[in-house]
């Protein structure tokens, strides 16, 4: 795929919007609106016992409380995706890890949003004091591993979907 054209249409604090046009493997041209958004990490943090969880409002799609892994968007200049995932499990559920592994990249909506997200595993956890944004109403939910299965249903975040889904491959050997 060849981009032959973008001009921004909009630029906001978190994402810019792009019109563009493209050409295909097949020589066909399209045009398409595209939000560029910075990378984004995710963090299915887990001991024995539970996976811990955040339920917050999500107005864009109106939800009172959508359930979902620990995340964040790398919006600080120089940082890592190990340290913006390390700074969002402190921030939303005041844990530190001592093991981190990398599980996964996805694009949890590649029709229009160039976001990419990297779910991390984090083991080892420990209580660290964090200070997340104002704005956020955020309740720490601690889901026993044995309930996975019972809550995947009630999921509806894609990130948070296969972030859990490679939590129970895992847990299952």
């Amino acid at each position: 795929m060849e981009e032959l054209d973008s001009k921004t249409v909009y630029e906001g604090a978190l994402f810019d919007v792009a019109a563009k046009r493209f050409r295909r493997a097949d020589g066909s041209e399209v045009e398409r609106q595209v939000v560029e958004h910075p990378r984004s990490v995710a963090i299915v943090a887990h001991d024995e016992e539970v996976v811990h969880l955040v339920r917050q409002p999500r107005e864009a799609i109106g939800a009172d409380g959508l359930l979902e892994i620990p995340a964040g968007t790398m919006d600080v200049d120089g940082e890592s995706e190990r340290e913006c995932a390390e700074r969002e499990l402190g921030e939303e559920v005041g844990l530190r890890a001592e093991h981190w592994e990398r599980l996964q990249s996805i694009y949890p909506s590649p029709g229009f949003v160039t976001e990419k997200v990297t779910i991390f595993a984090a083991t080892g956890l420990s209580e660290q004091a964090g200070e997340g944004d104002e704005d956020e109403q955020i309740e720490i939910v601690r889901l026993p591993l044995a309930e996975i299965d019972v809550a995947l249903p009630e999921i509806e975040d894609a990130t948070t979907l296969v972030g859990l889904l490679l939590l129970r491959a895992e847990l299952r050997g």
